[in-house]
């Protein structure tokens, strides 16, 4: 048997040698399989395509639920949170068991529970947690949790894990910020009612939906009494308070299905999917006794009338509108015979 002695030291230096090639080796797949599943997550290019929120968190759930040792995936982001793999309970329960983690890299918890609770079970066991940060700081956090008995990542997951949310805090908050950014374009900034132009794109679908599916439709139109004298005599920062105002009473109204609008100047409108030409005149004079009820600052009482409409089997949004807005015309012309009567 032949036998070769390898000094001491030149065993030591292939052993580092080794360690270190190993070392390298496990990075770069960390940093492949990192890559693979955060993929369109971190850049603005690739964000383009990535600008739903819950696309984006379904996308994250996803990619931490795929981690080595993970079989399910918690996103907590403002106190709000969002799970893959985990029933309501596991997800209520994990929320609050992830205590906050904005100074450390990543964590480990272990879910503890009741000898009853476990006997038979797969109930998750613990969680690997990172926190997920923008350049303002952290915004939540992002776990990846094993049912395995006893659980375990390997070394890697964490590594993994942390790169992922790396890509996804900055991608949650920007699709969170465009978000926002579309509804302040779609709203009135005065009141905080759908601006006119979404007010013309929702009838117009609300048609399309009413039509295709056989539902009913209703539309109200609604017109402050002598808003002109108002602003003259008040100034127009004063009717732009009274219009707020207006525009509070009437969200104060409406059902949650149901659509508040501002049309234009004094203008209003409300659409009311699902609704007759019943529904709408209880509706609209729920909101003129609203209007009239109280005093509005300086102006004092006031009036709106309203104009009501169902959709007909031909009609288009135009249509609707029209008829609703000619319903009102009538409305107003008749308070204003009354007017004369009474003054003669």
């Amino acid at each position: 048997m032949l036998e070769i002695g390898i000094p001491a030291a030149l065993l030591v230096l292939l052993s580092v040698g080794f360690a270190l090639w190993t070392r390298a080796r496990v990075a770069a797949q960390v940093a492949a399989a990192a890559h693979d599943l955060a993929a369109g997550l971190g850049h603005d290019a690739e964000l383009a395509s990535s600008l739903d929120p819950d696309d984006v968190t379904a996308r994250v759930l996803d990619a931490a639920a795929a981690l080595p040792g993970a079989d399910a995936a918690l996103l907590i982001l403002d106190g709000r949170a969002a799970a893959i793999g985990l029933s309501d309970q596991e997800v209520e329960r994990a929320a609050h068991e992830t205590p906050p983690n904005t100074n450390l890299r990543s964590m480990e918890v272990v879910y503890r529970y009741r000898l009853d609770e476990v006997e038979g079970s797969n109930l998750p066991r613990a969680a690997l947690v990172v926190p997920l940060r923008t350049a303002q700081g952290a915004i939540g956090s992002l776990s990846a949790v094993t049912r395995a008995k006893p659980p375990a990542f390997p070394p890697e997951a964490a590594d993994m894990l942390e790169a992922l949310a790396q890509r996804a805090g900055p991608a949650l908050r920007n699709a969170q910020r465009f978000v926002e950014a579309t509804e302040l374009a779609e709203l009135d900034s005065l009141t905080g009612l759908a601006n006119r132009r979404v007010f013309h794109e929702l009838l117009q679908r609300e048609v399309a939906r009413s039509r295709r599916y056989g539902r009913r439709l209703a539309l109200i139109v609604l017109d402050l009494d002598d808003f002109k004298r108002i602003n003259d005599r008040l100034g127009h920062l004063a009717g732009d308070a009274v219009l707020a105002d207006v525009a509070a009473r009437i969200r104060g109204c409406v059902r949650s299905t149901d659509i508040g609008c501002r049309v234009g100047g004094d203008e209003f409108a409300v659409i009311l999917p699902e609704s007759t030409r019943g529904d709408a005149d209880h509706l609209a004079a729920r909101i003129e006794r609203a209007v009239s009820s109280e005093p509005i600052a300086k102006a004092g009482t006031l009036k709106i009338s309203a104009g009501v409409a169902e959709l007909s089997p031909d009609d288009t949004s135009t249509d609707l509108f029209e008829r609703a807005d000619e319903d009102l015309y009538r409305t107003k012309a008749a308070a204003k015979q009354r007017g004369r009567g009474h003054a003669g």
